[in-house]
């Protein structure tokens, strides 16, 4: 794959960059059976309250099902039919066929191409894009698709590029290296897949003009000193104030320096070492 800049013949085009989608398996089309309607909420829950703001329009799309669990696939063999895109998330997808004809989408690993075989379970060798648990997989690996609990489908490293490294095991547990740097314990009887998520160029890519950002839903965003003060919290004031108060949302809700995580989350006890300071300003305690 490779990154295209165009002409500059517009504003649009100076600055935008498109992706060179040579990895896609020209004219494959998704079963029907995989394919699931999408209705658009524009930000809005049940009670049709905004929720999730700065949503709304943006391109008709179809949502793929994808098999992040595995469980009834264990020494069965597949084969790659296609590599295609999937609207709604960064990594490709790569539809499998099984030898009793099931048809089913997983994640697309770097490397993955039309006609491979692909192993589920244990047994298999530690190539790309086999899925088996992790006490199989050989220490030092490149895993993605890594579940958090036994059965229960694939939680970690799904985005594009995205890939943890498989450090040791003791006992019951596995401990693995995610992107973040957080170092994280998980049971060995967990299934992860081995490589990286393909596509690894998608964050390189510019979007250059204001439209392609809604043909993705995404609606404009106002700072909030731009607006009057029962809009926001920071709005009002002579000239460009910033109002004095710290930066926070509409609600109120500070927005910089904020814990996130609830202190007595249950999954605490199974991280080992916080996301590096290196990436995200400051080591998080």
């Amino acid at each position: 794959m490779a990154i295209r800049q165009y002409k500059p013949t517009s504003a649009g085009r100076r600055a935008g960059q498109v992706m060179i989608s040579d990895d896609l398996t020209r004219g494959a089309t998704a079963p029907k059976k995989l394919l699931v309607r999408q209705k658009k909420r524009g930000g809005r829950n049940n009670q049709g309250r905004i929720t999730a703001r700065h949503r709304g329009g943006g391109h008709k799309q179809m949502y793929r099902i994808v098999d992040s669990y595995r469980n009834n696939r264990d020494g069965q063999d597949a084969t790659v039919l296609s590599i295609q895109y999937d609207p709604g998330r960064s990594a490709r997808l790569a539809l499998l066929q099984y030898a009793n004809g099931d048809k089913a989408f997983i994640l697309a690993a770097e490397g993955m191409q039309e006609g491979q075989k692909i192993f589920t379970g244990a047994g298999s060798e530690p190539v790309v894009g086999a899925n088996m648990t992790l006490d199989k997989i050989p220490l030092g690996m490149t895993i993605h698709n890594i579940e958090m609990v036994p059965g229960g489908g694939a939680k970690m490293c799904r985005a594009a590029g995205a890939g943890a490294v498989l450090n040791a095991r003791e006992k019951n547990w596995a401990q693995i290296t995610l992107p973040s740097g957080e170092v994280r314990r998980v049971p060995v009887a967990c299934k992860a897949t081995i490589g990286r998520v393909g596509n690894i160029e998608h964050n390189m890519v510019k979007i250059g003009k204001a439209g392609r950002n809604r043909w993705k839903g995404i609606r404009p965003s106002v700072r909030g000193s731009a607006m009057n003060p029962i809009s926001h919290p920071m709005g009002g004031g002579e000239g460009r104030r910033s109002g004095g108060g710290h930066p926070c949302s509409p609600s109120g809700v500070l927005a910089k320096g904020g814990k996130t995580r609830k202190p007595r989350k249950p999954s605490k006890s199974a991280i080992l070492r916080r996301r590096s300071s290196r990436r995200y300003g400051q080591q998080v305690l």
